[in-house]
């Protein structure tokens, strides 16, 4: 197999347009026990394999590539199946319900646990254990594949929000990337004292990942689990004090703008484009995009993790996609076998180039940070040392749906509620939903 250098991220990692979710999966049943060894012959067996559509502008040649090797491997067939996203998660239910499930699929990092909670999802801690690799996975991929203590998804590939700044600003103003909130609040005072037509730090009213990180940050939570109930937690005194942080940068110190209460990620990146922004939290998919958009930007911008309230880092958000495999699958053994060989070594690191996300192999993730790309390390040590998942439960999907979140940060913004009005409003909202 032909490879690149893992440099070569550079280009291409940054070049995806947005992350998503989507769901999948399929196994059970029993199967030739010399598979364990990872030799078993498994020829005139054909897998059937899900794949969402438009992560990578070059499956079908990538998969092309992973029949041959997969062949050579094992004997068997491959059948690729590629899926719409918008139209994944129906007929993921709907396969489930029918018992018409694949033998592998790829599943969203916020599916993974509604799948596996219904018991569609095998249980795949034991293969990774026995495998070798339950030290070199990201810590935050396998927080979103745990139920009860099972890891129903292997951690295929993730994108994470750090933020994304302009060096010649920071570079012509004396500010160095900041280590703490309180050095966050100092450079973008001195980047509005020297560049008053700029915005410093737009806070977007319509992401809610832009506040997770000081949520998280200051000892909050979304939510917590006490056996099977969910408790919301945005309304502590650790998340309000996050909250107010966050939302603070807009509303005392001034570094937002009004029409930032309604902004979506995708209006921050056009702003920030259109050179109105200083920095921004934005994904580790946006800077090549930025400068494939606007080619006078190269060389102007970079980026750094978010930081910790007082050292360290805050967590962020990622997500991704897991491999599954279904219950009901009678080629478990065989379905790992293609788990495995996509989600680590070669397969994945090329897989990572091709799409713009990371790989979520940890040894993978420290050669892309070794390599020190401005535009990429950051980023890179972001999900290996500081990425967090979403509370793992179909309930917080439909909080999600409800945009529970946004609208909290929306009437804080708007002046409209306090920050304890906002976050007690959202978290009987989460609750209600979390008792349904």
């Amino acid at each position: 197999m032909q490879r690149r250098s893992t440099v070569a991220v550079t280009g291409t990692l940054l070049l995806a347009l947005g992350l998503t979710a989507c769901g999948g999966s399929d196994g059970g049943g029993d199967a030739d026990s010399s598979a364990d060894s990872g030799s078993g012959d498994y020829t005139g067996e054909t897998l059937t394999v899900w794949i969402m559509e438009g992560t990578n502008p070059d499956a079908d040649a990538f998969f092309d590539e992973v029949t041959t090797a997969f062949k050579e491997e094992t004997g068997a067939d491959l059948q690729i199946e590629f899926q719409p996203w918008a139209s994944a998660h129906d007929k993921f239910t709907t396969s489930i319900a029918g018992g018409t499930t694949p033998d592998v699929a790829e599943v969203g990092t916020t599916w993974t646990g509604e799948f596996a909670e219904v018991g569609a999802l095998t249980d795949l801690t034991d293969k990774i254990s026995e495998a070798g690799l339950e030290e070199d996975l990201v810590p935050g991929l396998v927080e979103s594949a745990t139920l009860d203590g099972g890891i129903y998804g292997m951690p295929w590939y993730a994108g994470v929000r750090s933020i994304v700044y302009r060096t010649d600003l920071f570079e012509a103003a004396g500010i160095e990337p900041p280590t703490s909130w309180d050095e966050l609040v100092a450079a973008a005072d001195a980047l509005k004292a020297a560049n008053p037509e700029i915005i410093p730090f737009p806070v977007a009213g319509d992401s809610q990942y832009g506040a997770m990180p000081f949520i998280w940050g200051a000892g909050g939570d979304l939510a917590t689990q006490d056996g099977d109930t969910w408790t919301s937690e945005i309304s502590s005194p650790e998340s309000v004090e996050g909250l107010e942080f966050y939302t603070g940068l807009a509303t005392e110190h001034g570094f937002s703008t009004a029409a930032a209460t309604t902004w979506k990620e995708t209006d921050l990146l056009a702003a920030f484009e259109q050179g109105q922004v200083g920095m921004m939290i934005s994904g580790s998919w946006t800077p090549g995009k930025i400068v494939a958009d606007v080619p006078d930007m190269e060389g102007k911008i970079g980026a750094f993790p978010i930081p910790g309230q007082t050292d360290g880092l805050s967590d962020s958000f990622l997500g991704g996609s897991h491999l599954g495999v279904f219950a009901e699958s009678d080629k478990q053994d065989l379905a790992w076998e293609f788990v495995e060989m996509m989600t680590t070594g070669e397969l994945a690191e090329e897989w990572g180039q091709q799409s713009g996300y990371f790989p979520g192999q940890t040894s993978l993730l420290e050669k892309v940070i070794e390599e020190d790309d401005p535009l990429v390390a950051p980023f890179a040590e972001q999900m290996v040392e500081a990425g967090r998942s979403v509370p793992v439960t179909p309930l917080y999907g439909q909080i999600q749906g409800k945009k529970t979140l946004e609208t909290m940060l929306q009437s804080i913004l708007s002046g409209s509620a306090s920050v304890q009005e906002a976050a007690d409003t959202a978290a009987a909202d989460m609750d209600e939903t979390f008792g349904s």
